[in-house]
């Protein structure tokens, strides 16, 4: 059986959780405690040398340990409902918003927190090697945060999803995003109406956790 090794209070692996529920993909689950640092043991190192979730043991044995391997291993081995898309237009609309998503915004709000949050201390960027917190970027995530919610807001204006018309992998990623947010103290609010509206309507789905 698929095994998600993951950890229910941070956004990475949550993006491969929700992407198994709406999938309907039979896994074990094992969690990792970040706040321990169970993820920089030597039981962990075995699994994913670079000391990060989501780990995912694959059912032919190899282990995923990115979104991005994650994703294409899942859309590949369970094609229903597909979520990468399906014509050659759809897959390339839906992988521009994932990077767009992940380095306007995942990325943003990562910077701000880890380089502004004193229980990062040290721990600047993931991985085995420690990093010290630089301040100016905290402040420059924040900002390019409020940027980003102000761009997706404006995007969905009239939209249901965030491409192709239908839900897909780039709207699981946003919804991470939108929520990890709440660590930099950032949230959506009245200026940002339709990013509110399709936040609501990603809830509905029951698979957001």
């Amino acid at each position: 059986m698929i095994t998600l090794y993951d950890c229910a209070t941070a956004p990475s692996p949550r993006r491969a959780r929700i992407l198994l529920a709406e999938k309907g993909v039979p896994h074990a689950t094992v969690q990792v405690d970040l706040k321990s640092s169970e993820q920089l043991g030597e039981d962990f190192r075995r699994i994913n040398p670079q000391c990060t979730v989501p780990a995912l043991v694959t059912e032919e044995g190899p282990v995923l340990t990115d979104n991005a391997a994650i994703a294409a291993y899942l859309e590949a081995r369970f094609p229903e409902p597909a979520l990468l898309g399906r014509t050659p237009l759809e897959k390339a609309e839906i992988a521009g918003w994932q990077a767009r998503i992940e380095q306007e915004g995942l990325m943003a709000i990562a910077e701000g927190f880890r380089n502004g949050s004193p229980a990062m201390a040290g721990r600047a960027l993931t991985g085995p090697a420690d990093y010290a917190q630089i301040p100016a970027l905290a402040e420059r995530g924040v900002a390019r945060a409020r940027t980003f919610f102000a761009a997706l807001d404006a995007h969905l204006a009239g939209r249901d999803f965030i491409a192709t018309g239908r839900f897909s992998l780039a709207d699981i990623t946003a919804v991470v995003v939108v929520d990890f947010a709440r660590a930099i103290r950032l949230r959506p609010v009245d200026e940002h109406a339709e990013l509110r509206r399709w936040r609501e309507a990603m809830q509905a789905r029951g698979t957001m956790g």
